[in-house]
C-alpha cells in the first residue's frame, strides 16, 4: 500500500484527516501510566508512550486504553511496526522525552502519533524483524554504553546505558510519591561491576512496567539498564558517592532475558562478555550479598561533620 514517513506527516498532517500507512521501528518505551481517578468511570484508563522512527526522523507515538494490555508488552525496543487508521494530535507538552542513541536523529516535537481502539479504531501489525527489508529504510536501535570507569566524570542528569555483573541487591522499599499521598514508587538498591573500576554501579532501580523482571534480579545476573539518569549530589560531602537512577524510560534486563535485544550488538556490551569469561564464578559469588537496608546517601562518618 502507499505509505506516508514522520517527516511528510509533519508537514501536511493540518490539512488531512485520513492519513497513509506509517511503516516505523520503536526506540523507546516508556512505562505503563494508569491515570484513574474516583470518579471518572473509564473501563481501562492507561497510557504508554514509544518513541518510534523511520528514515526521516522520530516522533512520540502513544497507546491508549483497552490497547496497553492488548498491546504493550508486544512493543518492545527494536520492534517493527505497520500502522494504519492512527489519529495525529499536537504533543503533550509535559511529558518526558529520552535522550536518543543517535544525536543525528530529528526530532518531530510538534505532534504525536495517537493509536485509539476507535476514533478512529488503529490497525497494528508487528512485522516479523526476518521481514523487514534494508530498503525501508528504518533506523536501528542505537545505546549509549558507558563503562565504570567512565562514569564518576560525568555530568548530572546525564542519560547512560549500562551493562554489569550483580554483586549485591537490595530489599523492595517504598518512597510516598508526594507528601500525604496513599501512592507509593516501589524501588530497590543493587550494585553491579564491569571490570573497569574498583567501585560498583550504584543503581536505584524502581519497579518499571516489568515486574517480571525486577523481582528477579539476584546476584551473579548480568543486568542491563537503559535511560538511566546520572545523579551527582550537589553536596560537599567528602564520601559522596556518583549513583544512577532510572527515568520513565528506563528498560531493565537480566540473565534470560538478554536473547535477540538490539543491545547485544553493542561494543561495550561484547566488552563486558568478555571479561567475565575471565572472571571465576567461585570467586565473585564469595563477594555478593542479598537484601537488607541500605542507607543511601551514605550519613558522613562523624556528627562533626554531619
Amino acid at each position: 500500500s502507499k505509505l506516508t514517513n514522520l517527516g511528510h506527516l509533519e508537514m501536511t498532517w493540518r490539512s488531512r484527516v485520513h492519513f497513509h500507512p506509517l511503516l516505523v521501528r520503536i526506540l523507546h518505551k516508556s512505562r505503563l501510566r494508569y491515570y484513574g481517578k474516583p470518579e471518572k468511570k473509564m473501563d481501562m484508563p492507561y497510557q504508554a508512550y514509544f518513541e518510534v522512527a523511520d528514515g526521516s526522523g522520530m516522533m512520540s507515538m502513544v497507546l491508549w486504553n483497552s490497547l496497553c494490555p492488548e498491546w504493550y508488552h508486544s512493543m518492545k525496543v527494536g520492534t517493527v511496526l505497520l500502522l494504519a487508521k492512527y489519529a495525529i494530535k499536537t504533543s503533550y507538552p509535559f511529558k518526558t522525552h529520552p535522550t536518543p542513541g543517535d544525536s543525528q536523529m530529528k526530532r518531530f516535537a510538534t505532534i504525536e502519533i495517537c493509536l485509539n481502539v476507535r476514533d478512529p479504531p488503529t490497525e497494528i501489525s508487528i512485522i516479523p524483524e526476518e521481514m523487514v527489508k534494508p530498503e525501508w529504510g528504518l533506523p536501528e536501535v542505537k545505546y549509549r554504553f558507558i563503562t565504570r570507569s567512565e562514569l564518576d566524570d560525568l555530568p548530572h542528569n546525564h542519560s547512560c546505558d549500562v551493562i554489569g555483573l550483580v554483586t549485591f541487591v537490595g530489599r523492595a522499599e517504598r518512597a510516598r510519591k508526594r507528601e500525604q499521598s496513599e501512592d507509593f514508587w516501589l524501588y530497590r538498591w543493587a550494585h553491579a561491576i564491569d571490570g573497569t573500576s574498583d567501585q560498583p554501579f550504584i543503581l536505584e532501580l524502581f519497579a518499571t512496567s516489568q515486574p517480571d523482571v525486577f523481582e528477579r534480579i539476584h546476584p551473579m545476573t548480568y543486568l542491563v539498564c537503559t535511560q538511566m539518569r546520572v545523579i551527582q549530589s550537589l553536596t560537599e560531602n567528602p564520601s559522596r558517592t556518583v549513583y544512577l537512577t532510572t527515568s520513565n524510560e528506563s528498560q531493565i534486563f537480566i540473565t534470560g532475558w538478554h536473547k535477540g535485544q538490539p543491545y547485544t550488538k553493542d561494543a561495550k556490551v561484547k566488552n563486558f562478555i568478555q571479561w567475565m569469561k575471565s572472571q571465576s564464578e567461585a570467586d565473585q559469588i564469595k563477594k555478593t550479598i542479598i537484601g537488607g537496608y541500605y542507607p543511601f546517601p551514605r550519613p558522613p562518618d562523624s556528627f562533626l561533620k554531619y
